[in-house]
């Protein structure tokens, strides 16, 4: 079984501390102006963030000593600061590093790994479309070979990291084609920023993540070297479910961030302010909630922690790749309900403060739902869970 080392708690200390010298001071303003902070982003890869779980020949910590847990910590303590700078780790990691470091060549890794894993640059990861979504399979997004370049059309959606002044590539799927049953052949090819024909769309208006950077992404005539296809013709579909199970710890983590959050602002506050006379935490109608709420964060802390632990058993060889994908799709879908069940009982319990932007519960009240979407919903994670039990699930 897993529990964490004494190093872990060490480095929960490490980024705690940095989250709140870091990100708290400027979180509010950050929040309200819709300001990505790229000068965050290599001081997080100064900490080493960004390369916990990558080799050491391309700038990372090492393989060998349980990086996903670690940075599954990382993005928990710097997501119970802020949602929004939770994800931009977790998708620089997970969505933007994962893929180049798992199917790329040894070229591509030594161009784009090393800056990525300094946090230099970031990385964007295009799955989703205007008009696929959770059908990820039923992408509009073609790519042909033509005169030993790929030609990219079509579009993306809800991308993050896609867009800053330091990302530096984005791997997109598109359809290359058909296997010999007639269905449709989806590869992974990267499309570094700049390229003629690659169009990053204004950012999104949204109801959360005002820090985090997202945009449509559209493609036209967009060419790039043959050698730019990211793992082998034809797997680009199987390469992103596999990173989209590890995405899924790391969102559970991320939601974990959010739920210890408004545990600690709900026991302050319900201490703090008092009504009749006294404390508002005498009351069980108070009390019990709060209760409740200490139990949502210990149970999703230790499916967490289980799914990173079960991760990186398994790149040790000392786990199935099943056994993550069902702990991975219990994690996500029990924590990311959590998060929005707890902000949704902290905006209540602050009343009429909850509903003021001057108290962090109504920033994190709008990130949370997202959780619930992202990375798969809810209702995808059923189906991996009840197919994971044997049940033909559609």
């Amino acid at each position: 079984m897993f529990e964490l080392t004494q190093d872990h708690e060490e480095f929960r200390g490490l980024v705690r501390e940095f989250a709140q010298g870091e990100v708290a001071p400027h979180v509010e303003k950050w929040d309200r102006d819709s300001h990505f902070p790229t000068e965050l982003v290599p001081k997080m890869g100064e900490l080493g963030l960004f390369g916990l779980n990558a080799p050491e020949e391309f700038g990372g910590a090492g393989t060998e000593h349980g990086g996903f847990t670690y940075t599954c910590l990382a993005i928990e303590e710097l997501g119970r600061v802020d949602q929004s700078i939770g994800i931009t780790l977790s998708a620089g990691v997970g969505l933007g590093i994962n893929p180049i470091l798992s199917y790329g060549t040894q070229e591509q890794k030594e161009r784009w790994l090393p800056d990525l894993l300094a946090g230099k640059t970031l990385a964007g990861f295009g799955l989703t479309e205007p008009d696929a979504g959770s059908d990820a399979a039923a992408s509009k997004t073609r790519a042909r070979v033509e005169d030993g370049q790929w030609v990219v059309n079509g579009a993306k959606a809800f991308i993050t990291n896609s867009g800053t002044d330091i990302t530096s590539v984005v791997t997109v799927t598109a359809k290359t084609g058909e296997d010999e049953n007639g269905r449709p052949e989806i590869s992974a090819i990267m499309i570094p920023a700049g390229t003629d024909g690659f169009v990053v769309e204004p950012s999104y208006r949204k109801l959360g993540w005002h820090i985090s950077d997202t945009h449509g992404l559209s493609f036209e005539d967009c060419r790039v070297p043959e050698d730019h296809l990211l793992g082998e013709r034809g797997e680009g579909f199987k390469q992103f479910l596999k990173t989209l199970d590890d995405g899924r710890i790391a969102i559970s983590a991320l939601a974990l961030g959010c739920a210890q959050r408004m545990l600690e602002e709900c026991t302050a506050y319900s201490q703090e302010r008092t009504a009749f006379g006294k404390p508002i935490a005498v009351n069980q109608g108070v009390s019990f909630q709060i209760s409740d709420l200490a139990v949502m964060v210990e149970a999703a802390r230790l499916l967490t922690y289980r799914a990173a632990w079960l991760k990186d058993e398994q790149e040790a060889g000392r786990r199935s790749v099943a056994e993550v994908k069902q702990a991975a799709a219990v994690a996500k879908l029990y924590s990311t309900e959590a998060a929005v069940t707890s902000t949704r009982i902290a905006t209540q319990l602050f009343g009429g403060n909850g509903f003021m932007e001057e108290y962090p519960v109504a920033r994190f009240y709008r990130d949370a739902k997202i959780l619930e979407i992202g990375e798969g919903t809810s209702e995808v994670q059923r189906m991996v869970i009840a197919r994971g039990l044997g049940l033909p699930a559609r």
